[in-house]
């Protein structure tokens, strides 16, 4: 009977490519999981190693204790991504996972293994702040802001007993980022192109062009129609660019 090793509880891996020539690293917004990756590794597999990083507390991590510090988190998954077998890679990040994405990329750049490229999508710039404090509110205010954003299945939302069983992990993902700080001259080596709705509350196209300020490498951003989820509409497109990126010839997407 196979084992399940720790790092196989980070790292989602739903299309084994053992052939794969490139890496996609990608990392779940507040309150998300793996799974919302399904598409990705699905269209870009078996060219691409589609690697989605489950974190602690939910799904089938729900029983431990979530992290609620962005080092921590980064360090963590940085520890990770160490151990994998050497292979261009590159980071893909939506909203909490951009923010994740930058700093692991910091600390693999500072031991000389940077990825090839870092995807910011639904987040603006790191040393752009808000004073965000839903972290703080009640529970009753978490699961509102989660509504608002409409970022969960439609069944989900309506499902009180799930939506409070994952109360823990969205405060705990909330007060990581929220509390997350970063000083405007701290960059980055690779490029970086940034994903943004025309209509997201959390990000204004010019808090996510000020991206261009944290990499000392090449800089692009791209908009789309819609709001922080504005990739659930867009998700063929948004592979598409992946993968040209990545040099890889994405599979028919199948809804």
């Amino acid at each position: 009977m196979s084992q399940t090793s720790p790092d196989d509880l980070w790292c989602r891996r739903y299309r084994p490519a053992r052939n794969a020539t490139a890496r996609l690293v990608c990392l779940p917004h507040a309150g998300g999981s793996a799974t919302f990756f399904l598409p990705v590794s699905a269209a870009l597999s078996p060219g691409v190693d589609v690697v989605a990083i489950q974190y602690p507390g939910r799904q089938d991590r729900r029983t431990e204790r979530p992290l609620d510090d962005m080092a921590v988190l980064a360090d963590r998954i940085h520890a990770i991504l160490q151990r994998q077998p050497e292979m261009p890679t590159t980071l893909f990040g939506h909203s909490m996972g951009a923010v994740i994405g930058f700093e692991v990329t910091r600390r693999l750049e500072a031991e000389g293994h940077g990825p090839v490229r870092l995807f910011a999508s639904g987040r603006r710039a790191p040393s752009t702040y808000r004073n965000e404090t839903v972290h703080l509110r009640d529970d009753e205010g978490i699961l509102a802001e989660v509504r608002k954003m409409a970022g969960t299945a439609s069944s989900v939302l309506g499902d009180d007993e799930i939506m409070r069983a994952a109360l823990p992990a969205l405060r705990a993902d909330y007060r990581a980022t929220e509390t997350y700080t970063c000083p405007p001259e701290t960059t980055v080596n690779c490029p970086v192109t940034t994903l943004t709705g025309d209509n997201d509350p959390k990000t204004t196209v010019d808090e996510a062009k000020a991206w261009a300020k944290h990499t000392t490498g090449s800089f692009d951003l791209r908009v789309f129609a819609g709001g922080h989820f504005y990739l659930t509409d867009h998700v063929d497109e948004i592979i598409k660019l992946i993968g040209q990126r990545l040099g890889a010839e994405p599979a028919r997407i199948i809804a």
